[in-house]
């Protein structure tokens, strides 16, 4: 083949996302149901959000009787440089049974019914497929013993949350682990899995970590 007429070969090539040696291939779009790169598990420590809400706070969760600690904020797919939300779904609402089923690690319905929404569309899943792969996610990751009875306020280094996980987490690296702040508060820690909800890197996750030096734990309600 002419050279000319193989340089019109591959232009043509990568235009359709076909092209070898290395390109990408596009994706299929954005904010399409199943189109996305890894998952995050975002673990909430619930009584920071409780108290920096403060009265606007979902009262099902930071108002009830159950002392709630690290709980599921969320399992939301992810591309390699932003997310995917709101996708088109047949099903808008997962029903009151899902909803109820999820409250052991879901603080609240609200909670519950929005992700679906947000992020639960994106997954290319059934409501029931969606909230059946959130539990495996939750029941892949080990929650380190000393952060599972807070019974005071607690000043810890971000690094060292990082490190306790890691430890609770043979084959969480360095990369696929973040954890989350306000101005002085953990307030997430944030877990990136690929789509088989094994550990991976995640850059752009790992980038937004939280800087500060130490952060507080609020305790757990009737800790």
């Amino acid at each position: 083949m002419r050279s000319g007429s193989r340089r019109l070969l591959l232009a043509s090539l990568f235009c359709l996302g076909l092209a070898t040696g290395g390109a990408e291939a596009q994706r299929v779009g954005t904010n399409v149901a199943g189109d996305f790169d890894y998952y995050v598990l975002s673990l909430s420590w619930s009584p920071s959000y409780c108290e920096a809400e403060a009265e606007r706070a979902d009262r099902f969760q930071c108002a009830g009787g159950r002392p709630y600690s690290f709980v599921v904020h969320g399992l939301w797919p992810q591309y390699e440089r932003g997310w995917p939300e709101f996708c088109p779904a047949a099903t808008s609402r997962p029903s009151e049974q899902i909803v109820r089923s999820m409250l052991d690690i879901m603080p609240s319905p609200g909670l519950v019914r929005y992700q679906w929404q947000k992020h639960g569309t994106c997954a290319g899943l059934s409501v029931e497929g969606y909230f059946d792969l959130v539990r495996k996610a939750r029941d892949r990751v080990v929650i380190p013993p000393a952060f599972r009875t807070v019974n005071r306020y607690v000043t810890v280094e971000p690094g060292a949350v990082e490190n306790a996980f890691r430890r609770a987490n043979p084959g969480l690296a360095a990369d696929a682990i973040a954890v989350d702040c306000d101005r002085s508060r953990l307030r997430e820690v944030r877990i990136c899995m690929d789509k088989a909800l094994n550990f991976r890197g995640c850059r752009e996750v790992d980038r937004r970590a939280c800087r500060l030096n130490k952060v507080v734990l609020p305790p757990v309600r009737g800790g």
